[in-house]
């Protein structure tokens, strides 16, 4: 079973697509800040993490950097509410594997998923 680790600072994006997810047959873990992200991912084996770039505290790219630092071939796909092109390209130079506008379509995100680690 696929392992992923979704990071949002709203409750309401964790629990749908902790939903989808969990309906698509993967293990599912959830964080809300870059901490616990940081954490879950020393303590579990994760095959993906989606992630949101703005979060309170430590943003998007900071935990993206440093999971990338730990994780090289970890496949971390960002989620951004807004089209700012210096961070998402930011964030593939920095090794992100996708990135999804909010609002997203949510079977978009689940299709592109599936498609990213099903490699």
């Amino acid at each position: 079973m696929k392992h992923i680790l979704i990071v949002d600072d709203q409750l309401g994006i964790r629990m749908l697509l902790k939903e989808v997810f969990s309906q698509e047959g993967y293990e599912v873990s959830l964080a809300a800040n870059g901490p616990e992200a940081l954490d879950i991912a020393s303590e579990e084996s994760l095959d993906g993490v989606l992630l949101d770039m703005k979060i309170p505290g430590m943003d998007g790219i900071k935990i993206l950097t440093l999971l990338k630092e730990k994780y090289p071939n970890l496949p971390v796909m960002m989620m951004t509410a807004y089209g700012e092109l210096n961070l998402i390209q930011e964030a593939k130079d920095l090794g992100a594997s996708l990135y999804f506008t909010k609002p997203f379509d949510i079977f978009e995100v689940r299709d592109a998923v599936n498609n990213i680690l099903q490699k």
